[in-house]
């Protein structure tokens, strides 16, 4: 016969770990949402300061403007963004929870400046298009990346290849200005960074451990969110870049 008493400590051991996992994975979604609101913010900021309403309807730089989108300032609010994300990937682990937690908005806000270009660049309906569609994929792909009982290791390796091979083909496609490579790079990304959005789910979901202590279990939580806030990010900029009207 077997003796309850193990049978019930397992069920309450298994039942504080999957509460704990689930405020683990909510931590993570609300680091990610707020990042995102913190971009969101700050590229719709960018755009009042930087344009002016004309005369003729429509839009003209203002002095912050010319300074930020045309003078070498432009080159350092492209790069700032990803300068940051690898110093902070890198510096993560050892700095304190709450120091990470203000660093991942300041990058959030910094990617906000960055990508305030497409409010300049594309229609505004099209902009609202391609971020529920992005929000529609990455929701419906990230549950199933908690959900699955598959293991997605090798779909993550084979993805991160494919990451690799986007860049490249990214910065030669500089040079040939190839509208046909530009479509096939635009369908890559959305399909290469929907699995990773799948991938890194399930292994943010499989770094939680019960016995973590509440900062380590921080930090593992805020470093989750830039994962995920990068995938969307990048997901969101491809369908953009496929669907999106210019003005």
């Amino acid at each position: 016969m077997q003796d309850n008493r193990f049978m019930n400590t397992a069920a309450a051991t298994a039942a504080q770990t999957d509460v704990g996992l689930r405020a683990y994975m909510l931590g993570v979604y609300n680091h990610m949402t707020i990042a995102l609101l913190f971009s969101g913010l700050f590229a719709f900021g960018t755009k009042m300061l930087a344009t002016v309403a004309g005369p003729d309807g429509g839009l003209y730089l203002t002095s912050f403007g010319q300074l930020i989108y045309t003078t070498p300032l432009k080159w350092v609010v492209m790069l700032a963004p990803l300068g940051m994300v690898f110093w902070l990937s890198a510096r993560m682990n050892k700095m304190p929870a709450s120091k990470a937690r203000t660093l991942f908005y300041v990058y959030s806000a910094l990617m906000g400046l960055s990508l305030s270009s497409i409010l300049l660049t594309y229609s505004m309906p099209s902009v609202a298009r391609a971020f529920f569609v992005t929000a529609g994929a990455f929701a419906a792909l990230s549950i199933y990346g908690y959900t699955t009982k598959r293991s997605l290791s090798a779909l993550g390796s084979f993805m991160m290849i494919g990451l690799f091979g986007l860049i490249i083909a990214s910065v030669v496609n500089i040079f040939l200005a190839s509208t046909a490579m530009h479509f096939v790079i635009s369908i890559g990304g959305v399909l290469i960074f929907a699995g990773l959005t799948a991938y890194d789910t399930q292994d943010i979901k499989n770094m939680y451990r019960a016995g973590d202590s509440s900062e380590v279990a921080a930090k593992k939580s805020i470093f989750g969110a830039l994962r995920l806030y990068l995938d969307f990010i990048n997901m969101f900029m491809f369908i953009l870049h496929l669907f999106g009207n210019r003005q």
